[in-house]
C-alpha cells in the first residue's frame, strides 16, 4: 500500500511504500542537480472542475514550483492540454525561479520553455480535424446523453466530456465504442480519463514525453505525479527507467474517481493540495544548485 502524506505536518516527507520508491526519494534528495520533477496538470497541480477552461493551478502551486525548480535539474509539466493553455492556466510565465520549467503539451507534441517563452511543435495530424467535423453528428445520435460537450485542443486532439451529463458514467460508457470507431477510421486513438474521452494521434502519451525528456537532460532520478488514466503511461516510463538504473518515485494525486494510479504509487497525496505540500517539503530539503549546476 502506498504511503500517504500527512496533511497536518508539511515538514515531514512520507516514506514511500516500495523499496524502489524509497531508493527514488533518496536519489532525489542526495543528487537534486540530476533530478527531474514531472507533473501532470489537471487533477495534480490544478483541482478538477466541471469546465476545463476554468481550471487553474492551486494557489500555492506556483510558489511551490518556484521554490523547488532552482534546486533540481528540471521541472516538466506533462499534460494533454495545449502547452500555451497549460502555461496560461498555470500562471507559469515570467515567474522568477521557474527558469528550469518546461511544459510538454499535447503529450509532448508541443513544448514551452520558460527560458524562451515560446512554444515549438510539428504540424497537427490531419485526422484530428476530420474526426472533429464528424463529432457533432455522432453526439446528436446519442441525444439521451445531453450535457456532453466537445473540447478543442489546438487541432492536435479533441475531447468529449461527460461530467455535465445527467449520468456522467453512463454517458462515458455509451460513447466509448462509437468514439473508438470514429478515432480508428481517422488514424487516431481514444484515451479515456476522468469523465472524458480524448481522440488523439497514436504514439503520443505522457510516458513517451517523460522518457524522452529524461534522456535529453540526462536525469539521474525522476519523480512523476499524476491523477488520471493518462498518467499510467508516465508511471510505466518511470518503472522502465528504474529497471535501466535510474531511480524513480511515483506519486498519486489521490481521487475517488480513478484508483489505478493509487494502487501503483509509492506516495498518495490528498489531491492537488497534497501535491503542493509535497513539493514545498522537497524544496525545503534540497540545497539550491550551484551556478555551475544544470
Amino acid at each position: 500500500m502506498a504511503s500517504h502524506t500527512d496533511p497536518t505536518d508539511p515538514s515531514t516527507l512520507p516514506t514511500p511504500a516500495s523499496p524502489a520508491g524509497r531508493e527514488g526519494l533518496e536519489a532525489l534528495l542526495s543528487h537534486p542537480d540530476k533530478a527531474l520533477i514531472g507533473l501532470d496538470f489537471d487533477g495534480t497541480l490544478a483541482p478538477i472542475v466541471s469546465d476545463p477552461e476554468q481550471a487553474r493551478a492551486h494557489p500555492d502551486a506556483v510558489p511551490a514550483l518556484a521554490a523547488l525548480a532552482p534546486t533540481v535539474a528540471a521541472v516538466a509539466v506533462v499534460t494533454g492540454r495545449p502547452a500555451g493553455v497549460a502555461v496560461r492556466n498555470g500562471g507559469f510565465a515570467g515567474v522568477p525561479g521557474l527558469e528550469h520549467l518546461v511544459v510538454l503539451g499535447h503529450y509532448g507534441a508541443e513544448r514551452w520553455d520558460a527560458v524562451t517563452g515560446t512554444v515549438t511543435a510539428p504540424a497537427p495530424h490531419p485526422g484530428v480535424a476530420t474526426a472533429r467535423a464528424e463529432l457533432p453528428g455522432l453526439l446528436d445520435r446519442f441525444g439521451a446523453w445531453r450535457g456532453t460537450w466537445i473540447e478543442e485542443k489546438g487541432g492536435r486532439a479533441v475531447a468529449v466530456h461527460t461530467r455535465r451529463a445527467a449520468d456522467p458514467q453512463a454517458a462515458f460508457e455509451a460513447l466509448r465504442e462509437p468514439l473508438t470507431d470514429l478515432a480508428t477510421r481517422h488514424g487516431l486513438v481514444v484515451e479515456p480519463g476522468r469523465m472524458v474521452l480524448e481522440l488523439r494521434p497514436p504514439g503520443m502519451d505522457k510516458g513517451v514525453a517523460l522518457m524522452e525528456y529524461a534522456r535529453e537532460i540526462g536525469a539521474g532520478a525522476v519523480l512523476y505525479a499524476g491523477d488520471d488514466l493518462g498518467d499510467l503511461a508516465a508511471f510505466t516510463a518511470v518503472d522502465k527507467l528504474r529497471t535501466a538504473g535510474t531511480p524513480g518515485l511515483l506519486v498519486c494525486s489521490g481521487s475517488e474517481e480513478v484508483t489505478e494510479l493509487r494502487e501503483r504509487a509509492d506516495i498518495v497525496t490528498d489531491g492537488p493540495p497534497g501535491v503542493v505540500r509535497l513539493l514545498h517539503t522537497l524544496a525545503n530539503r534540497m540545497p539550491p544548485l550551484s551556478p555551475s549546476g544544470m
